[in-house]
């Protein structure tokens, strides 16, 4: 399994000393958070992609990425999420394709459509066309990076005619793709269909809810041909803040939880921590939850935490990720390698992706439904 971490890139200000960063503080702390990562261990590091205040986190993904690929050596960027209904997907191809060449192919992509309803406007969009801008830009996407010259018709963009993509992905491998979603159905239908990942975001959701989720992606990849149920690609998200003593995590994280832009004002923190994902204790009882979120999810790919929201200092936060690095991440290395059955698929990467289609073994849209016609 692949550990990591992900940050929206809000601009919070900090409720303990009333203190908000500048924006140019945030974005250098994104990239000093992105470095220690890979400094104490992960495997990745996920940057979201916002158009508006409080977020800081870049319009443009590859950016940011291109730029922490050139200080790095091993760590896996991705994103969390790139916005497929209002980004061109001709775009998106060849952004992601440019800086997939700059990292030496140490990158992927989650696929979502945001949270924030006035960015559809913004970019001409119709928020109620939601579902189907999803859909029709990934079934283009999806073309431009595994075929030259497309010509293509749709209702949300312009034709294309005879056109061509560049550059190239990396060894002719597009850089995998995850579908993020929270609540809707219809994305875990679509990432089943291509045979791709499915991230399931669930930091504001009980297990109920993303044990359906998941489940419904898992049936549909099997049912599509890809392979069993078991082995389709699952990631999901979590929220952890830590401490020697569960008490002292609670009571330093606890002005942050209540004054948070995106929870503030809803449950409490003690019931927010037993509904969802969120750990606020030990590195023991971080490690006791994460493993517990296979009882309802299967074994999964790959697993990122939020730790940098809600105005928490740089500081604090890089004290965190040492955490995970050094007290948390090792022993779930362990246990998911102990507790996962023969089979488990290995998470994808680069080289993994070279590997399936050396072997001819990539994924075909709808799988066994298009190859007989049914």
């Amino acid at each position: 399994m692949q550990f990591g971490i992900f940050s929206i890139g809000d601009v919070t200000e900090d409720p303990t000393t009333g203190r908000r960063p500048t924006e140019h503080e945030r974005i250098k702390a994104t990239v000093a958070i992105a470095k220690k990562a890979e400094e104490v261990g992960l495997d990745v590091f996920a940057i979201g992609q916002h158009h508006n205040p409080p977020f800081v986190a870049p319009a443009n993904p590859p950016i940011l990425m291109a730029h922490v690929a050139a200080q790095t050596e091993r760590i896996l960027l991705s994103t969390a999420t790139t916005l497929i209904t209002t980004t061109d997907p001709v775009r998106i191809a060849e952004d992601y394709a440019y800086v997939q060449h700059l990292a030496d192919g140490r990158i992927d992509l989650t696929l979502g459509r945001g949270n924030t309803g006035p960015v559809y406007p913004w970019f001409g969009k119709d928020i109620r066309a939601g579902i189907p801008l999803a859909v029709e830009n990934y079934a283009l996407l999806h073309r431009l990076w595994r075929e030259e010259n497309v010509d293509w018709q749709g209702r949300y963009r312009t034709p294309l005619q005879d056109f061509t993509a560049t550059p190239r992905p990396l060894d002719s491998v597009p850089p995998f793709v995850w579908h993020g979603s929270i609540r809707s159905p219809e994305i875990a239908e679509q990432a089943a269909y291509y045979g791709d990942g499915f991230f399931h975001n669930n930091i504001f959701w009980n297990k109920e809810h993303t044990g359906r989720m998941v489940q419904l992606y898992r049936e549909r990849f099997e049912h599509y041909g890809h392979g069993s149920a078991e082995q389709a690609i699952v990631g999901l998200g979590g929220q952890v803040f830590m401490r020697e003593k569960s008490q002292d995590a609670v009571r330093e994280f606890r002005p942050y939880f209540d004054n948070a832009p995106v929870y503030g004002g809803g449950p409490s923190l003690e019931d927010f921590t037993e509904m969802t994902p969120l750990t606020v204790g030990t590195p023991d009882q971080v490690i006791e939850k994460t493993l517990s979120f296979a009882e309802y999810a299967g074994h999964y790919q790959r697993q990122l935490f939020l730790i940098d929201h809600a105005g928490l200092p740089l500081e604090t936060v890089l004290e965190q990720i040492e955490m995970l690095g050094e007290q948390v991440v090792p022993v779930l290395r362990r246990e998911v390698a102990a507790r996962q059955p023969e089979g488990t698929p290995e998470p994808p990467t680069h080289e993994s992706l070279k590997r399936r289609r050396a072997e001819g073994r990539d994924p075909v849209p709808g799988g066994v439904q298009a190859e007989t016609g049914s």
